[in-house]
């Protein structure tokens, strides 16, 4: 992951913090999901538009990705 800076004035980020904490994810990942709302999709990717959206409740959930996407293996 790459670290980069934004300024934003106070009503911003003040908006931001609020929407962050009703969501329950920190600032970061909130602009995280704002930028790539706004970013064209990867052709070649998809589903990458949606990647962090979903969230199971489960910890381990990334541990059983291959479960979530194609299904649990019979």
């Amino acid at each position: 992951m790459i670290r980069t800076q934004i300024s934003l004035s106070k009503e911003e980020y003040d908006a931001a913090k609020r929407e962050a904490k009703r969501l329950g994810i920190s600032l970061a990942e909130l602009l995280r999901r704002s930028l790539r709302s706004s970013l064209p999709v990867d052709d070649s990717k998809p589903w990458m538009r949606f990647a962090g959206f979903v969230e199971t409740g489960d910890r381990d959930s990334s541990q059983s990705l291959d479960d979530v996407v194609y299904g649990p293996k019979s």
